[in-house]
């Protein structure tokens, strides 16, 4: 979404500030919004004595590491928890899709969408699940994880079995070794 500026940011954070001191609500969070807006936005919060946003909701993953660019240097700089959406791509980090899912007449059964950049990337991350005896899955989770910062990833299951397969990511870490080759692959 592009921002909307019908609406000053100074009359949007006094009306939550105003809910805050009400006891209406804990905490403020943005999502999907640049990293000079919710800059200026604290900033600004700080000098009036309002509430500053305590976390964003962002696009993230090894499949779109642009947050990596200004919002999470920002996130970690303000002390912003992060709740990063899309983790696993839309599905393609599961390692549902493949390179190899192609019918004997060559045409691709792969959602044309998906490009080949992404589908290396998911390759990656299934080498690295095997090898440490987990699902591509948790090993995205994991990768999201282990960035700086304070993160907490929102997983989108729709289906029990993909909830617990998603929080057992919290019963390991990906290595430094592991960590390096997905960073590499999809820098």
């Amino acid at each position: 979404h592009a921002w909307d500026f019908t609406t000053p940011i100074d009359e949007i954070l006094r009306g939550l500030d105003d809910l805050i001191r009400q006891g209406k609500i804990l905490y403020i969070g943005i999502s999907d919004t640049p990293a000079w807006i919710v800059s200026y936005a604290n900033v600004l919060a700080e000098l009036k004595g309002w509430t500053q946003f305590a976390g964003i909701q962002i696009k993230y993953s090894l499949l779109d590491r642009t947050a990596e660019l200004e919002l999470l240097p920002m996130a970690r700089k303000f002390g912003l928890a992060v709740t990063p959406w899309s983790v696993i791509g839309g599905g393609i980090l599961t390692g549902k899709y493949s390179k190899q899912s192609r019918p004997e007449d060559g045409r691709s059964t792969v959602i044309p969408t998906i490009k080949e950049r992404d589908l290396s990337i998911a390759e990656v991350v299934k080498q690295v699940a095997n090898e440490i005896g987990c699902t591509p899955s948790q090993v995205a989770l994991n990768w999201v994880r282990k960035q700086r910062g304070i993160i907490i990833p929102i997983i989108g299951a729709r289906k029990i079995e993909q909830i617990k397969d998603n929080l057992d990511c919290l019963k390991f870490e990906i290595n430094d070794e592991h960590f390096e080759k997905l960073n590499q692959v999809s820098a």
